[in-house]
């Protein structure tokens, strides 16, 4: 792994070369990709990557750079999601993935202008929405590692086997268990058999002598697929706009789940304590948010890669970032919603909301609401007497 390297113009550089800031920078995305994809996490990926890099930048005779920096990712990666497991499991509420966020297809994202490095990879994304975060949550760390090695990055088991320090039947197995343990959370077409070959892998290292399975993905896979999303989300818009139960009624799968994870970290109110399941239930719920009559508005994105909002503060109340909104499509519906609204899990994005002075307004405008209704009710009272 540590041989002598290839320089871009295809000569083999001094032995004892060490990789030049250039080759570092261009590893960077590729290390991001490996380490946001085992801890579903910006922050904890970034702290992997800078460390990731200071180890290979301390390497010399690299002959293969981006099989290199996937491996000492990787292996990195483990030690901390075994760590953030602990955390996750002590994690108040629903734990979701850190969005990454990309500007939608017609409208650009009015925000503060997130960091260069959370920009530049928020494409990588694209084929790993929040749905199929939350089911590699399910895998032990090494499941995880052995099933994206292989199923996602394209890795042989053998090689895959000595990035995780196991033998290549041992990385078969934990890439199966993974696949499996998936499978009970999505529907049998989307699962790819070990046999099947790729129809989105991404590019495999040199040598790879076997073909990866399709990733367990619940992204649209076409040009149409993403078309009727984005449909889905304009419907979406609309509804809020509307207020109306009825509107929502007519977006959601029977067996809709909505998740929000304010992590113990917003106002009481502000975020639902634990996922909620059921088409009506989810809709009244939605139709109970948005006509509490907030001062926000909504901006579409690409939120892991899919169609998804952002929810964003008026300028009456400070402007800034309150959270996203990702959204899972089956069958023309919308079969998931998930929503982040943790500041920790945000602050990447740019300008976060004053989420207190938010929550101010809204105690304003529901007391302004229950006076009008009070004196709404005394004034028919007080007509009632003389139309008798």
């Amino acid at each position: 792994m540590t041989e002598s390297p290839t320089s871009p113009s295809g000569t083999a550089p001094t032995a004892g070369a060490f990789l030049d800031d250039a080759a570092l920078g261009r590893l960077r995305p590729l290390s991001f990709a490996v380490a946001y994809r085992m801890l579903g996490s910006v922050a904890e990926a970034e702290d992997v990557v800078q460390e990731a890099l200071t180890r290979v930048s301390q390497s010399p005779d690299v002959r293969n750079p981006d099989a290199f920096v996937t491996t000492v990712t990787t292996r990195i990666a483990i030690d901390v999601l075994r760590s953030a497991r602990v955390r996750r499991e002590q994690y108040v509420g629903e734990w979701l993935p850190e969005p990454l966020v990309g500007p939608g297809s017609s409208l650009p994202v009015a925000m503060a202008a997130p960091s260069p490095d959370v920009a530049r990879h928020a494409e990588l994304a694209d084929d790993l929405s929040t749905a199929f975060l939350v089911l590699l949550e399910t895998l032990t760390p090494t499941e995880r590692a052995a099933f994206l090695l292989h199923d996602v990055l394209g890795f042989p088991h053998s090689e895959a086997a000595d990035v995780i320090g196991t033998s290549e039947v041992a990385a078969r197995q934990l890439a199966s268990r993974a696949r499996r343990r998936i499978a009970r959370h999505v529907a049998p077409q989307q699962v790819a058999t070990q046999d099947e070959a790729p129809q989105h892998a991404a590019p495999r290292p040199p040598g790879q002598d076997d073909p990866a399975p399709d990733a367990l993905t619940s992204r649209p896979r076409t040009a149409s697929d993403r078309a009727r999303a984005e449909e889905l989300v304009s419907r979406f818009l609309a509804a809020c706009e509307e207020g109306a139960v009825d509107s929502f009624l007519e977006l959601l799968a029977e067996d809709v789940v909505l998740a929000g994870d304010g992590g113990g970290k917003v106002p009481l109110g502000m975020s639902i304590a634990r996922p909620v399941a059921g088409r009506v239930t989810v809709a009244r719920m939605l139709a109970s948010f948005v006509g509490r009559g907030a001062p926000l508005h909504f901006e579409r994105a690409l939120v892991g890669g899919e169609p998804g909002l952002l929810i964003v503060a008026d300028d009456v109340v400070g402007g800034g970032l309150i959270g996203t909104w990702s959204f899972e499509v089956s069958d023309g519906l919308l079969a998931g919603i998930r929503g982040v609204i943790n500041p920790e899990k945000l602050g990447h994005l740019g300008q976060l909301a004053d989420l207190d002075r938010l929550q101010a307004a809204l105690r304003s405008a529901l007391e302004a609401r229950t006076a009008a209704r009070r004196t709404a009710a005394r004034q028919t009272a007080d007509q009632e007497p003389t139309e008798n």
